[in-house]
């Protein structure tokens, strides 16, 4: 397909009969050209095109070309943020997860940019592409086959007409060209994609300085138009120290100094409204990559609000925080995401969640990515009625894993409690990882005996009504 001729219902229509992994390739795609049963007796793949997928949870703009301040990535900080240079394919390649990754399995860029005398592959790209793509080349090939590749490249094919999975030079080259002339205009480019790759609807988790901070004053506008935001909390548990740079200029945001139970009860919901004015749906947090998620109730006397905590004294500081803005978003009705397992694997576990779906029951409470907890994720959802599962970065850690997760949630957990964004860094990582998603769940729903019902609340409606559907 050409850069010009992939339009939304193609790149569904090609979803629909594309299997996440190896043996099901084969099975939905020669049931789908024959119009019969696949060799295994499974049903025929489901004709998902012209349902849209919302996307509940991203990253987009977690890429370097956009830069990074000291509270994070400039976009989950300022409104509208702006590339900081020229946006490269290997932004989008070597996106947080990508470069990571080929650190974690042993492969690691920086070495062959160090060997070669420079200080930055990107710089290195711009200025020597051949050497840059050959010194690059042998580390990224050996992670051609792992999710996060795989939804990127496939991302860029659909959304750019160019595929990178040849490794010839040329063909990066020319996605490097149309990368970077879409990028040009992130904001006009974000929802023109969207269009293209069936998403109607964006939510990204942010800090709480975004909702008082922008880059651009035009770009914010155009942002604001197209997304949706939750506001992670995480940094809240991290101000208890004598002295915060953050808690400061948080606290002259707010308009309250927190020192007390009081004081901070009155800043965090200073804070929620500030963010709620600002278009946020909801509150995240990602406490899992640091500690268990066993979120003690306590007393405003036992604990100290600031000052030389020990552990002990810190943990019971997070613990108040956590059920605090759980109180407050169960008052506001407002999704809670949390982050579970992928990390920190052995105190990741979502099973301590009950208590606060129990203690918060007008507070939805959305387990993201829940592998490898997957048994117990599907538990939560089908017994407490407030829990939803959102099996976002699954494709991207390895389509295998999504695939795991709908044959075991679709025969267990109702099928209203389920949803599919994407956890992708780029939009284009989000498209590859949507046709993972819908060419699985074409086959999962047909072999669980489900229609395009299922699939449309899946996709889309789930999502949709928990966070607000379309602006």
């Amino acid at each position: 397909m050409t850069e010009q001729n992939v339009g939304r219902r193609d790149f569904m229509r090609q979803a629909a009969v594309v299997g996440a992994t190896g043996a099901s390739v084969g099975i939905i795609a020669a049931a789908e050209e024959q119009g019969s049963v696949g060799t295994d007796a499974r049903p025929k793949a489901l004709d998902l095109s012209g349902i849209p997928n919302f996307c509940g949870h991203e990253h987009w703009g977690s890429i370097l070309a956009l830069g990074t301040v000291d509270e994070g990535f400039r976009a989950d900080v300022l409104a509208g943020a702006l590339p900081t240079r020229r946006v490269t394919v290997w932004d989008l390649v070597l996106d947080p997860y990508g470069w990571g990754w080929l650190n974690a399995g042993g492969s690691d860029p920086n070495g062959a940019v160090n060997a070669a005398g420079k200080k930055d592959f990107f710089a290195w790209w711009e200025e020597d592409p051949a050497a840059a793509f050959a010194a690059v080349k042998p580390l990224l090939e050996r992670h051609r086959l792992t999710g996060v590749f795989r939804c990127t490249a496939r991302g860029i094919q659909a959304l750019h007409g160019v595929d990178i999975t040849t490794f010839e030079q040329d063909a990066w080259a020319e996605a490097d060209r149309r990368v970077a002339v879409v990028y040009g205009d992130i904001h006009a480019w974000h929802p023109q994609a969207m269009a293209r790759a069936g998403f109607d609807g964006l939510v990204r988790a942010v800090h709480p300085e975004f909702y008082s901070r922008d880059d651009d004053e035009s770009g914010a506008a155009k942002e604001k138009a197209y997304l949706r935001t939750v506001m992670r909390i995480d940094p809240l548990l991290e101000l208890w120290k004598d002295k915060s740079p953050r808690r400061d200029q948080l606290a002259d945001m707010a308009g309250v100094e927190p020192a007390d139970a009081k004081s901070w009860r009155e800043f965090i919901g200073r804070i929620l409204d500030r963010a709620h004015d600002g278009g946020a749906v909801g509150i995240k947090q990602l406490q899992a990559y640091q500690r268990p998620l066993d979120f003690q109730h306590r007393a405003d006397g036992e604990l100290k609000f600031r000052g030389s905590l020990t552990p002990d004294e810190e943990r019971a500081f997070q613990d108040w925080v956590i059920h605090e803005c759980c109180k407050q978003a169960h008052d506001r009705h407002w999704p809670h995401q949390v982050h579970v397992g992928t990390n920190n694997l052995a105190q990741s576990s979502p099973l301590p969640l009950e208590a606060l779906a129990k203690r918060y029951p007008n507070m939805p409470l959305v387990l993201l990515h829940c592998w490898p907890f997957l048994a117990e994720s599907g538990h939560l959802a089908k017994q407490l009625p407030s829990v939803y599962l959102d099996s976002c970065w699954q494709a991207v850690l390895s389509p295998a894993f999504y695939g795991n997760a709908m044959r075991m949630w679709l025969g267990y957990v109702p099928m209203h409690k389920i949803m599919c964004a994407h956890d992708a860094t780029s939009v284009e990582m989000a498209a590859g990882s949507a046709l993972f998603v819908r060419g699985t769940l074409a086959g999962e729903i047909a072999a669980a005996g489900g229609g395009r019902d299922a699939a449309q609340a899946l996709l889309h409606d789930n999502a949709a009504r928990l966070y607000g559907g379309k602006r």
